[in-house]
């Protein structure tokens, strides 16, 4: 079942690829695509001068209780890389009328819909604050509303780190869900994905010898 597993991802990462005919393969400077590399912009970005607003976001998807390709899959989304139905649909892979969102609401599926906003996929946002016990508005962005979760509790470190940990395991099951439901027809409930949220949020914990408690830190 692993190597199906790898293999979906690995169709998954090409998803976005459009090969160009007789085209030759280039190296590409992503920070300045039309001019090129340059001493100064690298200068620039390193000293933080135009650093984009995603530069601190992008820092927090690397935590050490995470599996690596969970945090590229979330690296990706905060890039808006991921092949939604919208992304596809600029690439030309799919047609603009086949970009409705996979659970038949009838929005356009881009990424902030589809992790934030759907009625389906985004309510488990509400269930999993009510499971640790905060209420509040969250950005409808989702750079935003990374930041923003991940600080929602107050400053102590372990809270930061448990909440950043729970960010990436919702983006994490809530693609799958999604992919699940778009290529092998299968359902699960809300309930079932909340459940296991937490189920690998707290074995995640138990692995890596972290200790959480309940309670009084939230």
């Amino acid at each position: 079942m692993w190597e199906e597993e790898l293999l979906e991802q690995c169709r998954l990462l090409l998803a976005d690829v459009s090969l160009q005919p007789l085209s030759y393969d280039v190296w590409q400077w992503l920070p300045n695509p039309s001019e090129g590399y340059s001493v100064r912009v690298v200068y620039a970005m390193l000293t933080g001068q135009g650093v984009s607003q995603v530069t601190h976001e992008v820092d927090l998807i690397w935590h050490r209780q995470v599996p690596l390709k969970v945090s590229i899959l979330a690296w990706r989304l905060l890039r808006d890389r991921l092949p939604t139905k919208s992304n596809l649909a600029m690439r030309g892979v799919l047609d603009a009328d086949a970009c409705q969102c996979v659970s038949g609401c009838g929005s356009m599926e881009d990424a902030s819909h589809l992790f934030l906003l759907c009625p389906c996929f985004g309510s488990l946002w509400p269930m999993l604050r009510h499971w640790i016990g905060f209420h509040g508005t969250y950005h409808c962005d989702i750079s935003s509303h990374f930041v923003q979760f991940i600080h929602s509790t107050g400053g102590l470190k372990a809270r930061r780190s448990f909440l950043q940990l729970i960010w990436l395991l919702i983006v994490w099951v809530l693609w799958n869900k999604r992919n699940n439901r778009l290529f092998n027809m299968k359902e699960s409930s809300m309930i079932q994905l909340l459940d296991k949220v937490k189920y690998y949020s707290l074995w995640w914990l138990k692995a890596n010898k972290t200790i959480f408690v309940f309670g009084d830190q939230f």
